[in-house]
């Protein structure tokens, strides 16, 4: 069983407050540039995902215009 990493643990940048209400596409691109140990995940609003962390990965939130909703942070 994999134990979870606390964020402080993970490489590289882990938030992107600046990408907010910019297209989720673009967004994933540079999030992918600025850090690449990550993968960026594109979820709509209210789809469920697991609640796992994973320094792998960042959820990119993204309103019905595929407008990035929540700050995309490491998780």
């Amino acid at each position: 069983m994999e134990m979870m990493a606390p964020m402080n643990s993970c490489p590289g940048k882990k938030s992107w407050p600046e990408l907010m209400g910019i297209d989720g596409v673009k967004a994933g691109t540079t999030i992918e540039k600025e850090n690449k140990n990550v993968t960026a995940v594109i979820v709509i609003e209210g789809t469920p995902v697991p609640s796992d962390f994973r320094c792998d990965r960042v959820w990119v939130w993204v309103n019905k215009q595929w407008l990035v909703s929540i700050v995309p942070i490491l998780g």
